[in-house]
């Protein structure tokens, strides 16, 4: 019986993992792409290792899988958030469907730079050359 939750498992996971794939082939934008990889990688890889400890049996397996899945839970999503931010903060194009850009205004003001744009915290996008004038650094309160 443990072998057929294990196979039944190992081809879920398989599944997500080539849906994931093909989110990456198929997508517009880096943000829809990070998302298929996260989202369905994540599950597919989770099933392919609890896969693993159901055909085992052994505590030893289980326990690793337990911690790779919650391993993979924690730091997934982080890295994701962390990559699409880099992403959407050095310029990477949105996909030509996206009609309303709400970070636009949400992350940091954007101060004039010549006739670019650029986030108040003085972080121009890479491969610019936009500088910020050099702001009075006060000894405030």
């Amino acid at each position: 019986m443990s072998e057929l939750i294990s196979e039944i498992l190992m081809v879920a996971g398989a599944a997500f993992v080539a849906l994931a794939g093909l989110g990456l082939l198929r997508f517009p934008d880096v943000l829809s792409r990070m998302h298929a990889s996260t989202k369905a990688g994540t599950l597919g890889v989770g099933l392919i290792v609890v896969a693993a400890a159901v055909h085992f049996e052994q505590l030893g397996v289980t326990t690793r899988a337990v911690m790779i899945v919650f391993f993979l839970l924690l730091t997934a999503p982080v890295a994701a958030h962390l990559i699409g931010r880099a992403a959407y903060r050095t310029g990477t194009p949105l996909g030509p469907q996206t009609r309303i850009d709400e970070l636009a205004t949400a992350l940091d003001p954007p101060v004039e730079v010549g006739r670019r744009a650029v986030p108040a915290s003085g972080h121009a996008p890479l491969g610019t050359s936009a500088t910020i004038p050099s702001q009075p650094q006060g000894n405030g309160p």
